[in-house]
C-alpha cells in the first residue's frame, strides 16, 4: 500500500481505506488521534469518511443568512468538513478547534479559524447567528457546559445545531461495537461510551439556556453504503429516523 506522510493513500480501485494498524494505540477519546489521522480529513474514502456524510446532514439544519455579516460559529470544526455544504448560505464561517493540524485543513477550505476550547469560547455574548457543534458533545466530560457556552454566544433568534450519540445500549453497540469495525466508521478507540449523551439532560440543559431542541435520529442509507463500499458512489446519504437512541441531531432557536 502506498503511503503519504505515514498514512495510507486511497488505492486506484476506489475502495475504502482503514487507518493503519501500526499507528499509536491511544486511550479512548484521546484527541491526539485526530492529529495521527490528519491526512484523512479530506479523503472521502479515508478514516473520517462518515464525518463527511454527517456534515452534509448537519448543513441541512443550518438556515440561510438573514442579515449582512451573519456569523456561523462551527465548534470543534475539525478539518472544516461543513464548509462546502454551507458556502452558499451567506454566513461568515468561523471554525474553532483545539487541533492545530485540523485547523490547517479548515483554513485551507475557507474557514476563518480560531484555536480554542469549546468549554471556554473566546467570543462575546450574543455574537453568532448560528452555532453548530457536531460530533463533539460525546467527547467532553461536561456536555451541558458546552451547550451553555454555545447558547451564550448565540444571538436571540439564532439557531443551535447539534449532533451526537445517545447514552444507550444501542448508541454503544452501533457506534462502538459495530461502527469501529466497518469501513468509514470511526477509527477504533475514538469514542468513549461513558461520555455518550443523555438526551433528556441535553434537552433540559438547552431549555434552561433559552433553546427548545427538536431531536431526530440519523442513520446511513444501507443501499448507498453498499454502493460506496464497492466504489460506485462518492457519498452516503444520512437519513432521518424516528429513534434517537443512536446517532441523533438536535436543533432549535434561542428565544
Amino acid at each position: 500500500m502506498r503511503l503519504r506522510n505515514g498514512l495510507p493513500v486511497r488505492p486506484r480501485n476506489g475502495l475504502p481505506v482503514r487507518p493503519r494498524s501500526d499507528l499509536p494505540v491511544r486511550p479512548r477519546n484521546d484527541p491526539a488521534q485526530y492529529d495521527d489521522l490528519a491526512d484523512h480529513w479530506w479523503d472521502p474514502r479515508g478514516g473520517f469518511a462518515a464525518l463527511h456524510w454527517i456534515a452534509a446532514a448537519r448543513a441541512r439544519l443550518v438556515p440561510d443568512a438573514t442579515r449582512s455579516g451573519s456569523l456561523l460559529l462551527d465548534l470543534a470544526c475539525g478539518g472544516g468538513l461543513l464548509a462546502p455544504h454551507v458556502a452558499a448560505k451567506g454566513h461568515r464561517h468561523v471554525g474553532l478547534d483545539l487541533s492545530a493540524t485540523a485547523l490547517a485543513h479548515a483554513r485551507a477550505h475557507g474557514l476563518l479559524v480560531v484555536r480554542g476550547d469549546v468549554l471556554r469560547l473566546p467570543f462575546p455574548d450574543a455574537v453568532a447567528d448560528v452555532v453548530v457543534a457536531g460530533e463533539v458533545l460525546e467527547h467532553v466530560a461536561r456536555p451541558l457546559d458546552l451547550v451553555a457556552e454555545a447558547c451564550r454566544v448565540l444571538r436571540p433568534g439564532g439557531t443551535l445545531v447539534l449532533d451526537t450519540i445517545a447514552a444507550t445500549w444501542w448508541g454503544r453497540f452501533s457506534s462502538v461495537t459495530v461502527a469501529e469495525r466497518l469501513p468509514a466508521g470511526p477509527p477504533r478507540r475514538l469514542h468513549d461510551p461513558a461520555l455518550f449523551v443523555d438526551r433528556s439532560a441535553l434537552v433540559a440543559g438547552a431549555r434552561a439556556c433559552g433553546v427548545e431542541l427538536t431531536l431526530a435520529g440519523l442513520r446511513p442509507s444501507a443501499v448507498d453504503y453498499l454502493r460506496w463500499l464497492v466504489g460506485r458512489k462518492a457519498e452516503v446519504r444520512m437519513l432521518p429516523t424516528r429513534s434517537t437512541a443512536g446517532l441523533f441531531q438536535a436543533h432549535g432557536r434561542k428565544t
